[in-house]
């Protein structure tokens, strides 16, 4: 059954800084290609890694991948710091700034184009949400929603903008295009990470706040991956009885 089309793809490169939406990606058996594939790791909680929740203005930080996605080897990754610098991964004055900032100590960590561990990608392979969702949350929360506060891998335009029908298909698979297909898992359950506007990092509690009241704590779903192949923009979403 025909259920909508994707709208938007994003990943993120670096984890917990702000991503990139791309017209086109392979999804790989972790998820798209590189989401969360390079990561800073946080040496004062060793085996943790740093992420919005202990320094928020890392959403003003844009990372992207320059060039095409290989196998073997990331493209360059490029990153705009807050103040408009561009750098690469792994230079010593983003370290250091990130450091300052956060006061902390970090490190530098990346996975292989092959594996990017769950942790990493949180909880599962995928999140995805509906325009048909975000849409009711702004009824709900009386304000307008950027739904890249929920830092999801899809956004899926529904043909039938029935609000959080994507939760009643736990246990169904979805097929984009003409090969990949990915299975509902299960709620995302938000945090504080939600509170942060990615556009300046300021906070605001009463949306955690809103969808703990009226979503039990829930927005968005989890996927994981079943067939893997390239997505893109605009791609028929199926899903599958």
């Amino acid at each position: 059954m025909l259920i909508g089309y994707i709208k938007e793809i994003i990943r993120h490169p670096v984890k917990s800084f702000d991503g990139e939406s791309v017209q086109r990606t392979e999804i790989m058996e972790y998820g798209l290609y590189g989401d969360r594939s390079h990561v800073f790791l946080d040496e004062t909680r060793p085996g943790k890694f740093l992420t919005i929740t202990q320094f928020p203005e890392m959403v003003r930080y844009k990372a992207r991948f320059v060039g095409k996605e290989l196998a073997g080897e990331y493209p360059k990754v490029e990153i705009t710091t807050p103040e408009g610098r561009i750098v690469g991964w792994e230079n010593e004055d983003l370290l250091h700034e990130i450091e300052n900032k956060s006061k902390r100590k970090v490190s530098f960590k990346k996975y292989s184009p092959s594996h990017v561990p769950l942790g990493a990608i949180e909880e599962e392979h995928i999140q995805l949400v509906t325009d048909a969702s975000v849409h009711k949350l702004k009824e709900i929360w009386g304000q307008e929603v950027n739904y890249r506060r929920f830092r999801p891998n899809l956004l899926i335009s529904l043909n039938q903008k029935t609000p959080f029908i994507e939760e009643t298909w736990f246990g169904k698979r979805i097929k984009i295009g003409q090969e990949v297909e990915i299975e509902l898992k299960r709620h995302c359950e938000r945090c504080m990470i939600i509170t942060v506007n990615p556009d300046n990092a300021e906070k605001d509690s009463t949306l955690l706040k809103t969808i703990v009241k009226e979503r039990n704590n829930y927005f968005g779903v989890y996927a994981s991956v079943v067939k893997t192949g390239e997505i893109h923009v605009d791609d028929e979403v199926f899903l599958i009885e």
